[in-house]
Order: structure tokens, then sequence, then C-alpha cells
């Protein structure tokens, strides 16, 4: 006989409630499923609630009228109930095993309570009588329940997100034994899941209390970052001073909020100018710190500016033993007007590239990387210094910036536009390489720092 629309208005508001619970636990157990995948990690705590959560409420709409109203009744279909029921408490036990609050003995406790589940689960497909099966459940989830609750009440509580989590769990497990201990007495109750809904609100305001927690300290982290950034960037040249001789243009573009690339201008009344580039190993806070330490290098090592080779020298004896393991490439290149010649000097940095009269040509002389040996020793090459010259300093974040096809910029690429940039100003070149090298890649991966210095024609 089917079941008229009386009927099921009739049972529907009956079971409001607990469709109702049943739909929010199975959509919180998909949940959960779903930012599990997202996270691409494996968390056994949410795991577990995950597929009770989901459980549960399945459980419950098999125990609703309106399941009852659309459901055929059939002794298989009984079994499958009844295993569903059993099953529910394996996950549930796992949960409670891997929350840190019942230590080695309650992990034993929970597999035994397991193991004797799946015995049960077993047993009713090899046709047991199903209450005593029943009765025998009963008597497992009690005595787990309880030796359980007591293992978890014996550790303090040392913040309010447990206590609220214990709360709930006390709550739930209160109604679990009164709904088991009257199936025992041979008594039906369905109390049971307003004990599951008081303790799926507490772990909803505990994870709701912990996200706050945890945006509030990335807030403040991010703070924290904005003010080292600014703090950061104080330490870089504002602009190139106003020179008779050279035009610089300086483009930095750090990943992160603070990064390890860094530049410097050494520019003296006679009209000379140096120009470093450096490039600290890794990214982030550690990086900026160590780019503040070169800073400082620098500064100490300002009397060497028109000798490179004994600059960097100097450079790396100041950050060897300080770095914690990381190290700086660096390249310093020192112009001088007046004798129409440049000196340059390097320590494990990409090659500077010239541009003279439309064909680029690099300048290399490389040493050992900064920081990793206080007895490397640097050596410098000389170069002389035409009038309409364009010089190029780059960090290799502009060179391996990578495509959605892994393919680097490269040497070549960038050559070929500075070539192209023959005919515009240094600021235009500058912004012309920066620009092509983030249309480039298809996610910045390092740091880009870009300088490039024109030995400015005869008016």
């Amino acid at each position: 006989m089917q079941p008229t629309a009386d009927d099921v208005l009739r049972a529907f508001r009956g079971d409001e409630l607990r469709l109702f619970i049943a739909a929010a636990s199975i959509t919180i157990g998909l949940v959960a499923v779903a930012f599990s995948l997202i996270r691409q990690r494996f968390d056994r705590l949410l795991s577990f609630f995950a597929w009770f959560s989901a459980l549960y409420g399945a459980q419950l709409w098999m125990q609703s009228s309106m399941h009852s109203l659309m459901a055929h009744p059939s002794p298989l279909l009984d079994k499958v109930q009844m295993a569903l029921e059993f099953f529910v408490s394996i996950p549930a036990f796992q949960f409670f095993g891997v929350s840190g609050l019942v230590g080695r003995t309650g992990r034993v406790i929970v597999y035994l309570v397991c193991l004797v589940e799946m015995c049960l689960i077993g047993a009713i497909f090899l046709g047991l009588p199903l209450q005593l099966l029943d009765h025998l459940n009963s008597v497992c989830i009690i005595a787990g329940s309880v030796s359980l609750v007591i293992l978890a009440f014996r550790e303090p509580v040392v913040e309010k997100g447990s206590a609220v989590f214990r709360a709930g769990l006390l709550v739930f497990v209160g109604f679990v034994l009164w709904t088991n201990g009257a199936l025992l007495l041979g008594h039906r109750t369905s109390i049971e899941l307003y004990g599951f809904a008081v303790f799926l609100c507490c772990i909803g305001y505990v994870a709701a209390k912990r996200a706050l927690e945890r945006d509030l300290r990335l807030s403040s982290i991010q703070k924290e970052l904005d003010v080292a950034r600014r703090i950061q960037l104080s330490i870089l040249p504002t602009a190139f001073p106003v020179s008779e001789h050279f035009t610089v243009a300086a483009r930095y573009l750090p990943m992160t909020s603070v990064a390890g690339d860094f530049y410097e201008f050494i520019y003296t009344e006679s009209g000379t100018v140096g120009l470093l580039i450096a490039d600290v190993s890794g990214h982030g806070v550690p990086a900026a710190l160590i780019a503040s330490m070169v800073k400082v290098a620098i500064q100490s090592q300002r009397h060497h500016a028109a000798n490179p080779d004994r600059l960097i020298a100097g450079v790396n004896e100041v950050l060897c033993g300080n770095t914690q393991n990381q190290f700086v490439t660096a390249a310093y290149a020192y112009l001088d007007p007046d004798c129409g010649e440049l000196c340059y000097a390097a320590a494990g940095h990409p090659p500077m590239l010239l541009l003279r009269e439309g064909q680029i040509s690099q300048v290399e002389e490389n040493g050992l990387v900064l920081a990793l040996s206080s007895s490397a020793i640097y050596t410098s090459t000389k170069r002389p210094l035409l009038k309409g010259d364009r010089l190029l300093l780059y960090t290799d974040g502009v060179v391996e910036a990578a495509n959605a096809d892994e393919e680097e910029f490269g040497h070549e690429r960038l050559s070929s536009l500075l070539r192209t940039s023959e005919n515009m100003t240094a600021e235009e070149a500058a912004d012309l390489i920066l620009n092509t090298v983030r249309g480039w890649s298809s996610a910045q991966a390092d740091d880009l720092t870009v300088l490039v210095c024109d030995y400015k024609r005869n008016p």
C-alpha cells in the first residue's frame, strides 16, 4: 500500500528535528571530507569526525518514520540498519582515540571496542539473533564510553576550547549511556540525537573559536610583515642622486612581503658611481634579515668603493659565520667617467649585461658566493666605459622566471629585451624588463630586482 500525502506529512512533522539533525550531520561530514581534500593533507581527527558525522546522520535517517514509509520492510534491511548502527561506533571511538584526551590506554580500549563491533557486524549476517547482538552492542558501547570518559577527564583543562569540547562530549556520552542502558532494560528511546546535536554545536564553537584565533594571529603577523616591509624598503635607496654622467633606474619586486634582494648606490662628489646588487638565498623574513646585514656590511666597506674585488672580499668577511648557513650572491660595478672605465667584481652572481651600439656583451668575473668561506679570493675585471653605454644588473629571479610550460625566461630573452630598449630611457627600459618578465611567468617564484644604468651621451 502506497503512503498517502497525509501519511508523509504526518511522518515529516513527527520527525522534523530528527531529519534536521540528520541533514546537518551528513552535511557537516561531507564538508569535513571536502576540507581534507582541499588541504591535501590527511588529518586523522578530521577524517574520523567526518565519517562519524556522515554515518550518524545516515543512521538517524534510517531510524526516521519517513524512511519507514519509503522503504519496504525486509529482514535484509533490518540487518543492514543494525549493521550501520554498530558501524557508526567505529569512527566515533576512533575519533575519541585520536583526540589526544585518552592516552595510550584509551587507544587500546578504542581498538578493542572497534574489534568487538566488527565481530558483532559479522555475526549479524551469520544469522545470530538480532536482539542478542543489540544487547551485546549496548554493553560494549557502555563499557567503552565509561572507560574513555574517565580517562579523558583525568587530564586538567588547559584552555576554554578544550573545556567546551569535553562538556559536549560528556553530554553526548551521557545520552548514549542513557539510550543503551534503557535498551538493556527493554525500553527504546530516541533522545541520543539531542546529545549528538549538543556535541555538534560544541565542536562548531571550538572550530569557530580556533578559526577566529588563527585569523587574529594571521592578522597580527601580516601587520608585523607590513612593518618589516616598510623597514626593508627604507634601507633601499629611494632614488639615484642627480648625476652629470649617469642615470640609474631601479625596480624591486619582492615575492613576499619581505625579500632577500638588495641593491645600493655608492655615489661620490667626484662623479664616480658604485652599483651593487645582492641576492640572499631563500625567501621571506630570514632572507630579509640577512639582506639588512648586507647593507651594514657594505657601509663598513665604502672606503673600498673604487676597488670592487676588495669591497666584495670585505663584505664576505663581515658576513661569514653570521648568516645561519645561508649564502649571498652579489655583483658590484664601479664606474669612473673621468678615466672612461668600469671595474667589476662578483660573487656567484649572474653576469652584468652591457649594451653598446646595439650589441650585447656579458661582463663576468665571479668568485665564490658570499658567507661560505672567509678566505675566499675575489678578482675584478676592467672594461672601457663609453658614452651611450647601458648596463644591466639583475638578480637570478629575472632569468629563472618560468612560464606555464616551466620554460625559463633565460639570458637570451633578457639580452634581446635589453637590445630592444636601446632607444628608451633607463626608467622605460627597467619597466619594460620587469613587466615582460612578470608577463612571462605564470606565478612569481622569486624576488625580482633590476638596475639599469645609462652613461649619458654628450648633450
